[in-house]
């Protein structure tokens, strides 16, 4: 019988997870449980360090971006008797089930937990939307809204200093917000981590652009994207995830764009501007309908599950099955996109 149950926020933060962790708490409530808030995501289980949430806990949090838990990248299966520690913990702190807010990071502990015999639920979480088994992630829509008006305000300076300009945005395996934001900011070309990186195509499509009068273009990036060599990062250092720190495509395409067409170039690189912030009505909605289905399937009993966008509709999936493999980019919505390059 559930009478208390835990939730935490690992990895990245994103608009979005305030609302999950406002409808966990008012759902738990509604049916008499008892919340305990896992501070600084699987870390916070380690360290046994966690908070009461109660229904004053989580008022006025609904427009707030980031976490009141806090995150980390910690991977208790990288620590020395981290599994161990969690498990000991978790029957401390008298849970009876833990809801586990993140992304594919996140949610692979989560799995690996709930194998180990601990009674987790997941709910999806990552602004570059490439978690499998759900249509939509909350905070990809903020991100991208984020981005589109950033590529909308650079429109206007590229156009009166007749400039090539690019824009670095976020996603480390998939281009979900630089097709996206691509698309609704009206770019001129987008690249993605999907797709190689054709230096010679893209600064054929700028001359041609240039010789029909445009003397001014949009290129969107994804961090992850790459040329032959793979990606750029910032430091060869790991992460607990085995992840580098991604970035620098942005600063490296600009300048061999304006070495091969001679036209004037600037990078503006978005960074975690996308992650802060209010997040969207959508991803208000959303993250409060996940955060009500996750408390649903641990009262349903669905433990090693996930909740899961199809369409209009809130499931469920097994963490598994969304662990195992990304979910990139539809090639049909970036052949819309291709559409408009040049």
């Amino acid at each position: 019988m559930i009478k208390r149950i835990g939730v935490l926020t690992g990895g990245g933060d994103c608009p979005g997870l305030n609302p999950v962790i406002r409808a966990v708490v008012r759902k738990a409530i509604s049916l008499g449980w008892e919340v305990v808030g896992i501070r600084n995501g699987w870390k916070g289980l380690l360290d046994n360090d966690s908070l009461e949430l109660g229904v004053y806990a989580v008022s006025g949090i609904l427009h707030k971006g980031g976490t009141i838990l806090g995150t980390s990248r910690t991977n208790p299966y990288k620590e020395q008797g981290g599994v161990k520690l969690a498990k000991e913990n978790f029957k401390k702190l008298k849970v009876d089930a833990l809801i586990a807010i993140g992304g594919e990071d996140t949610l692979g502990v989560a799995n690996k937990l709930y194998q180990d015999g601990l009674k987790v639920v997941g709910v999806p979480k990552t602004i570059d939307n490439d978690v499998s088994c759900t249509d939509y992630t909350f905070g990809f829509d903020t991100a991208v809204n984020i981005a589109t008006e950033a590529i909308d305000r650079l429109h206007t300076t590229a156009e009166s200093h007749h400039r090539i300009m690019v824009v670095e945005v976020m996603g480390r395996h998939a281009g979900w917000i630089a097709v996206h934001a691509g698309i609704a900011g009206g770019a001129d070309i987008v690249l993605i981590p999907e797709l190689e990186i054709d230096l010679e195509e893209i600064c054929g499509l700028l001359k041609t652009r240039h010789s029909r009068g445009k003397d001014f273009s949009i290129v969107v990036v994804a961090e992850g994207a790459k040329f032959g060599k793979g990606v750029v990062v910032q430091e060869e250092a790991k992460d607990a995830f085995g992840h580098v720190r991604l970035g620098g495509i942005g600063h490296i395409l600009g300048n061999e764009i304006e070495k091969k067409t001679g036209y004037e170039t600037r990078v503006t690189v978005l960074g975690h501007i996308q992650r802060g912030g209010s997040p969207t009505a959508f991803d208000r909605v959303l993250g409060t309908r996940f955060g009500i289905k996750a408390v649903e399937l641990i009262k349903e009993g669905k433990f090693g599950h996930m909740v899961s966008l199809r369409g209009n509709e809130i499931k469920s999936a097994p963490i598994a099955e969304a662990v195992g493999t990304l979910k990139t980019v539809d090639m049909r919505l970036y052949d819309i996109a291709k559409i408009f390059f040049g």
